[in-house]
């Protein structure tokens, strides 16, 4: 008897628990008012971060797909991209209610770039 648990739970905990601790990581930043650096290149920081968040989000959600249901589900990255998408849209709300935040559209497009650009690089992985 490995703990409560189980084998199988702490496969599960080591393949969702990271998808976790990122989902939260972004809500925190998003529920925080002002994340102005006050430098120059603030706002073309803030893109590439929205970028890059995203694209660790998909790349995270893809290995936690792929490792629970990769027989059931042989297109992981289409349910990964998916989640990535609606958690980018919802986050996008959240910032709504936030105050000095607003939700952008535009950065759900450069969310999206951030889950495209994670795409190609696991295929390009897989490929190699």
């Amino acid at each position: 008897k490995l703990d409560r648990l189980g084998l199988a739970g702490m496969r599960t905990l080591g393949l969702w628990g990271p998808v976790v601790v990122w989902c939260a990581s972004i809500y925190a930043f998003s529920a925080t008012p002002d994340l102005s650096s006050g430098l120059a290149m603030d706002l073309p920081l803030r893109k590439v971060a929205h970028l890059l968040e995203y694209a660790v989000l998909y790349l995270l959600t893809r290995r936690a797909v792929g490792g629970t249901w990769a027989p059931a589900l042989p297109h992981a990255w289409l349910a990964a991209g998916g989640f990535s998408m609606l958690y980018a849209m919802g986050d996008e709300y959240h910032q709504t209610f936030v105050r000095m935040r607003v939700g952008c559209w535009s950065d759900v497009g450069i969310d999206s770039c951030g889950v495209l650009l994670a795409w190609l690089l696991d295929r390009a992985m897989k490929r190699s």
